[in-house]
């Protein structure tokens, strides 16, 4: 599933989105998705998307899909600009959403497109990945 976001007032959507899809999976597809495979999700998909609105001229996508296990959150925006985690710093404020979303993911995968980069994150369904 992949939708476009057009401006920041729809990342609050996005999370919504992130729900959904979630909640159709378990009821109709019969995958376990944990309480905090759920939470984690939405905070990615609003880390993702928070930025690529922040720091990228016009509409990012959001793409959501499952595969063996796990959701694949993929954002895409039109900067070719690769993000970069901050040195740590217990003062600074903000800043902080590509750590946070390295810390809870899997995986994290950057990819240069022909317009623009897609950041790809991976986050088990369940709370046990074995």
């Amino acid at each position: 599933m992949s939708v476009a976001l057009e401006d920041s007032s729809e990342i609050a959507d996005a999370r919504a989105l992130a729900r959904g899809f979630l909640s159709t999976v378990q009821a109709q597809h019969g995958l376990p998705v944990s309480a905090r495979a759920m939470g984690m999700v939405q905070l990615v998909v609003s880390e993702l998307a928070t930025n690529a609105r922040k720091y990228a001229p016009g509409p990012c996508l959001l793409g959501l899909e499952i595969s063996e296990g796990a959701v694949h959150i993929s954002v895409w925006d039109s900067s070719a600009t690769q993000p970069s985690i901050q040195a740590p710093d217990p003062h600074r404020v903000g800043q902080h959403g590509l750590e946070i979303v390295m810390t809870v993911s899997q995986s994290v995968c950057l990819h240069r497109e022909s317009v623009g980069k897609r950041i790809t994150a991976t986050l088990s369904l369940s709370d046990d990945p074995a």
